[in-house]
């Protein structure tokens, strides 16, 4: 996967909110084999304190919650956060499925469904809004291969961390455009691992040391980009 091409199929930071602990199970499993950072939680206050602290790319949210409706979190969501919400449900009415996309649903997944299906819907949302801008031309050689997180340069492999592979596979979406550390933390590192901005100066430093050279450039006072 170029980088040029590498909007095609994103990895993502997925919260799952699902009170079927078997279902979960499969669904995490199976998003996790795309590469993706998933969490996973099984109450609507469990879903609103991970949401108050961390970012996500894509939230799949279930219809029916032990504590709250999913419409009630999606409502919420949407006044206080950002990001794409794939509802989950049984609900197969066509005034059902209106309700959830007219409340700010991107999209609606209906039970029993295919973890096949769940993977390219997670795809086609991530795709709706990745933007494809240059390629830096200090990046524009390199290739990411999500499978075997792995980085290619000038013939070149270098195996990656999933969290090395993660930072750079986001900050290659986003050419150009300087993040702080504090916002790459909440991009990249599941909430509930608790990381520190220490963690990200030393992934960084270890990327430049195994790639010989500053493919994450640091801004001062501003924060971090990708090539220069």
């Amino acid at each position: 996967m170029g980088l040029s091409r590498g909007f095609q199929a994103p990895m993502a930071k997925i919260l799952l909110v699902e009170d079927d602990i078997n279902q979960n199970d499969m669904v995490a499993s199976f998003l996790r084999m795309d590469r993706h950072v998933v969490e996973v939680v099984t109450t609507g206050a469990d879903a609103k304190h991970f949401l108050s602290i961390s970012q996500y790319d894509v939230v799949i949210l279930d219809w029916n919650l032990p504590d709250m409706t999913g419409m009630d979190i999606l409502k919420w969501y949407r006044t206080n956060c950002s990001g794409q919400v794939i509802m989950l449900t049984g609900q197969a009415s066509f005034d059902s499925r209106a309700e959830g996309l007219d409340s700010g649903a991107d999209d609606y997944v209906t039970k029993p469904f295919s973890m096949k299906e769940l993977s390219a819907r997670v795809r086609a949302v991530l795709r709706r809004t990745s933007q494809t801008p240059p390629v830096p031309a200090a990046a524009a050689s390199f290739e990411l291969n999500p499978r075997a997180l792995t980085l290619s340069k000038d013939g070149k492999d270098f195996q990656l961390t999933q969290k090395e592979f993660a930072l750079i596979e986001f900050l290659s979406r986003h050419p150009g455009e300087i993040f702080k550390a504090e916002a790459l933390v909440l991009r990249v590192w599941p909430a509930e691992a608790e990381p520190s901005t220490d963690a990200l100066r030393a992934t960084i430093k270890r990327l430049r040391e195994k790639l010989w050279g500053e493919i994450i450039e640091a801004v001062p006072g501003a924060g971090y980009r990708f090539g220069k």
